[in-house]
């Protein structure tokens, strides 16, 4: 036993490595459950009671050696390893940060609101639950309008009209929530998203985003109303851009018009955005119903006001050049990655 401790005791003298895995090597033969150290202390039960005394000593010194002999080749190899990774290169080129962007929608609806900041107006938020008084006849529904009918509203409870909660079907109820729980003047738009019960499509989706907007003051008219819209579709699409108004018809504005701009995509020589026609229809418009007036407790004699409701999805369309609602909510990385030139 005496020559074989020896003989180890040379050869882990002479071992020496600056690479992990023969160190660990080094360790499973001498130091493993089934190294030779563990065969030694094996063989060391078989030996004389008197001898005991004499090589259980030199048995444990030998132990301590292997161990203490490991332990300072691995913290020479660790020292190293981490002495390279300290080492720095200023001549090297930096890492590249790849920037994220926002998604197009959000990138629409901010420049959006900014836009009509600029003009005084604040920005006003409301649930996506709502009652039928705030999302229908507040806002003039007959109860016989088609909106109510189950195909294009998402009922969560369906009981005898008044008492009927569903999810919004425009962010208008926000704009009653608003003359209801203040006094004119009014400045605001309404961004949020709204729901109704459409087939996905291309061009359809039972889900989409809107920006309304209202303002009430004495001797608001049909001519500022105009005014307004035009001033955001200069800024939002270019100097240049034209637009027209059509008479339209909606419950809770009288008169009530649609807004189209000129085509972005095809300047107005026609394409399959445009329909071939040269314009794209943006948004809905009017002045306030009186009866709305009345119905959120505002004097119609003494005030009027103009509203107007548009779809982002369609206004990003015309932006970004998409043909398909659907990108815009599928997370496809491939779509995404088109924006990463709006930073963050």
């Amino acid at each position: 036993m005496q020559d074989k401790i020896d003989q180890y005791t040379a050869e882990i003298k002479a071992f020496t490595s600056a690479k992990a895995d023969e160190l660990e090597a080094f360790r499973i033969k001498y130091l493993g459950t089934k190294g030779l150290i563990k065969e030694l202390f094996e063989q060391f039960k078989t030996v004389g009671t008197e001898e005991k005394r004499v090589f259980g000593k030199v048995l444990n010194e030998f132990k301590q050696f292997a161990e203490a002999r490991y332990n300072e080749l691995k913290d020479s190899i660790d020292s190293t390893v981490t002495t390279e990774e300290t080492k720095l290169d200023l001549t090297l080129p930096g890492e590249g940060v790849t920037a994220g962007s926002r998604h197009p929608l959000s990138l629409v609806r901010n420049e959006i609101i900014d836009i009509f900041k600029r003009l005084g107006f604040v920005v006003a938020e409301g649930p996506d639950i709502e009652d039928d008084w705030h999302n229908f006849s507040a806002l003039n529904f007959p109860e016989e309008h088609p909106a109510r009918d189950m195909q294009d509203t998402f009922f969560i409870k369906k009981n005898s009209g008044t008492d009927d909660i569903a999810l919004r079907t425009h962010t208008s109820s926000v704009q009653v929530r608003m003359m209801e729980n203040g006094k004119p003047p009014f400045r605001a738009i309404m961004p949020g998203r709204v729901y109704r019960n459409e087939a996905i499509s291309a061009r359809a989706h039972c889900f989409f985003h809107q920006v309304e907007g209202l303002y009430i003051d004495e001797n608001v008219s049909f001519a500022d109303l105009k005014q307004t819209l035009y001033h955001f579709v200069q800024e939002l699409y270019g100097e240049g851009t034209k637009v027209r108004f059509r008479p339209s018809y909606f419950p809770f504005t009288e008169p009530s018009a649609e807004m189209d701009v000129s085509c972005t995509i095809c300047k107005g020589a026609g394409c399959n955005m445009c329909k071939y026609s040269g314009w794209v229809e943006i948004l809905g418009c009017g002045m306030v119903d009186p009866n709305v007036l009345e119905n959120c407790g505002i004097d119609s004699k003494k005030y009027t006001g103009f509203a107007f409701g548009m779809g982002i999805e369609r206004i990003t369309n015309l932006k970004y050049v998409i043909r398909d609602l659907r990108l815009f909510s599928e997370n496809d990385v491939r779509f995404l990655e088109q924006f990463k030139t709006e930073i963050i």
